[in-house]
């Protein structure tokens, strides 16, 4: 077993750095041969997980949030090498749905359990006209301007600032058309905002398309209309539930393909990363990853 432990200090406020030691020391009993990556920037970090694969490691252990987690599967996605996950971010959204324990030595544990017995799982991933691979939510809109709003603010730090972000998106909320097109048919509307999900959770345990299956080969859409500031004040508590889906301004879909258009300024968003702004074409792939989780 050759496997390699790709870690991003930086991923939840140093966190990731904190417990690489600790996380090595566990993987090590497990995999016969273990390579130790320190990556210090996003574009180091594609780099080295590309390079891992390139080499052809069985399992590339990603120690870091959704960011490194995202990088991480663009490395492995289509090819032999599955993806191993430490949760060490603020999200950690694709380890939840993997099942992975939230405490990353726990997690570690898990993961090191999995390179003993060769436990693998195979999981669908949404795909990008671009060729960018997604594991968890895609979304515009509403949601995607607060990212925008929370990534340029410099303070304060962690979750604190995207409700500074979400309070100042409401105070300018306004819906744009929408137009969202799957193999099953085209809603044009005004929208305020879409999420297409491989997988149900995003910004940290927000159920935003409750019911998405990342082994189905299907996306999982759920698209608010047009809606004022007093009822999307009414919506977001609901987010933390799933009970967003019963308003009637919320539809949800299922689809193999989606295309998000409009005539609106909107920018996508997966895996918690900034993508284009729409248009935009995804398309689900079964199958696409292998993960190594028991």
């Amino acid at each position: 077993m050759h496997a390699a432990l790709l870690v991003v200090p930086a991923s939840g406020l140093g966190r990731a750095a904190r417990v690489a030691g600790s996380v090595a020391e566990r993987l090590r009993s497990a995999a016969g041969r273990l390579d130790l990556l320190v990556a210090d920037s996003a574009a180091g970090t594609r780099g080295l997980a590309a390079r891992a694969v390139a080499d052809g490691v069985d399992v590339l252990v990603v120690v870091g949030g959704d960011g490194a987690a995202h990088l991480g599967v663009q490395a492995c996605a289509g090819t032999d090498t599955a993806l191993g996950l430490v949760p060490a971010g603020t999200g950690n959204d694709l380890a939840t749905a993997l099942g992975l324990p939230a405490d990353p030595l726990a997690a570690a544990d898990s993961v090191a359990d999995a390179l003993r017995s060769g436990t693998r799982r195979r999981m669908d991933l949404g795909r990008l006209g671009s060729g960018t691979w997604f594991a968890t939510v895609l979304c515009a809109g509403f949601d995607s301007a607060v990212n925008e709003r929370a990534n340029a603010m410099r303070w304060p730090r962690g979750p604190r600032r995207y409700d500074l972000a979400i309070l100042a998106e409401l105070a300018g909320l306004h819906t744009s058309p929408l137009v969202v097109e799957t193999d099953n048919g085209t809603l044009d509307l005004d929208g305020t905002l879409v999420a297409i999900g491989n997988t149900s959770h995003y910004g940290g345990g927000i159920p935003i398309c409750p019911g998405a299956d990342p082994t189905d080969g299907l996306l999982d859409l759920t698209v608010v209309g047009a809606a004022s500031r007093r009822q999307l004040v009414g919506i977001l508590p609901k987010l933390r539930t799933g009970r967003h889906v019963d308003h009637p301004a919320v539809t949800t879909l299922r689809a193999r393909s989606v295309r998000i258009a409009g005539e609106n300024a909107w920018v996508g968003y997966a895996d918690g990363e900034r993508l284009d702004r729409l248009p935009l074409a995804v398309t689900c792939v079964p199958g696409a990853l292998t993960v190594a989780a028991s």
